[in-house]
């Protein structure tokens, strides 16, 4: 009986213990097993949306008046002359596909990087004034300096970067700060468009009128020169975002955590709104600023993937602008409506809901 009576009470905590165990065994094969979904969709929506991009690319180059049959594509790719169909291809679609694409991709990188940063779907550059401060420079580099080609791209990264980091250094409080920086952004952006406005009404009515076509937001001004801007900023900034991702992710535990892993934050989050900026505005010098693609692609990405996914959000950029590119080239008659009408008017009511959402929600920051 005494035998009995002492291994009964050593017999109870190993069970105890054991069951604990495999509870937590089974907790963690759950979330392996729920990250392993999640990441075969991740790769099965970017495929499809790759895939999408090359569709939507060759789509731009063949489909319109006139008609580019996909032989007379490969000759003309292959060097051959196809008479009434080669210039139209190679300096006009073609040029127009590729800064679509990756205007497209850079949009959706920038916006992407903004609304993780600041954890709030309302922040991308064309709401928090960023857009505006690029627009902003450009307009004045072009109609007071005569400015073009890189020169203009980095005025207008440096007008973007100042309204960020003013932005940026009005809104920290010291901790998360993604609501006042939305706030103070959307009533900065109000003034930088004033100043616009002023500005178009004070310069000569033909170069308004070619600012105001820019402002709209269109590649029918694509040329290779253009294109190769947009592919050397890309080729540099790229990288950089990749290696940003890892600090993104870090940040997103919350600033305590952050710093308890040894990050320096303010310094982190300074480094990935310049990051931000220069995707945009390297877009924005080339193209003007096509309304809402930084702000549709995040949230688009992330409701295809299940989760936040830069390669993704860079792949929605990319189709968002070239399907928008098509529809205003191809879809009312003879009316040629800009890709920036197109996306502005996706955007919006997309813009409107996500307000209202974040009304009964609660704003983040």
């Amino acid at each position: 009986m005494l035998k009995r009576a002492d291994t009964a009470p050593a017999t109870a905590p190993a069970d105890a213990n054991a069951s604990r165990e495999a509870a937590l065994s089974a907790s963690i094969g759950a979330d392996s097993s729920a990250a392993r979904g999640t990441g075969r969709r991740v790769r099965r929506v970017g495929a499809v949306l790759a895939g999408a991009v090359v569709v939507l690319f060759i789509a731009r180059v063949v489909l319109g008046s006139p008609v580019v049959y996909l032989d007379q594509l490969a000759q003309i790719l292959a060097g051959e002359t196809v008479p009434g169909l080669s210039f139209i291809v190679l300096e006009h679609r073609l040029p127009a596909a590729s800064v679509g694409a990756m205007a497209g991709a850079a949009l959706g990188l920038s916006g992407t990087v903004f609304q993780t940063l600041l954890r709030n779907p309302l922040a991308s550059p064309d709401v928090i004034g960023v857009g505006y401060g690029a627009a902003t420079a450009a307009v004045t580099g072009m109609l007071a300096f005569g400015l073009a080609g890189p020169l203009l791209s980095a005025v207008a990264f440096a007008g973007g970067l100042v309204v960020a980091l003013f932005v940026y250094f009005m809104a920290d409080s010291g901790k998360h700060t993604g609501g006042r920086f939305i706030l103070i952004g959307i009533g900065v952006a109000a003034m930088l468009q004033a100043v616009l406005n002023y500005l178009l009404t004070r310069t000569d009515v033909r170069a308004a009128g070619d600012a105001l076509h820019w402002l709209v937001g269109s590649l029918s001004s694509s040329t290779w020169e253009r294109a190769g801007t947009i592919l050397l900023s890309l080729v540099v900034l790229v990288p950089l975002t990749a290696l940003a991702v890892s600090k993104l992710k870090i940040l997103e535990l919350g600033d305590d955590a952050a710093s308890g892993l040894g990050l320096d934050v303010r310094r982190t989050r300074a480094a990935l709104v310049v990051l931000g900026v220069a995707l945009s505005a390297c877009t924005i010098a080339v193209t003007g600023p096509i309304a809402f693609v930084a702000f549709l692609a995040g949230p688009l990405a992330r409701l295809l993937a299940g989760r936040t996914n830069f390669a993704c959000s860079a792949f929605v950029g990319a189709a968002l602008v070239l399907a928008a590119d098509f529809a205003g080239a191809n879809l009312f008659g003879d009316i040629s409506l800009p890709a920036g009408v197109i996306t502005g008017a996706l955007g919006a009511p997309f813009l409107l809901w996500l307000l209202v959402r974040s009304n009964k929600q609660g704003m983040g920051g």
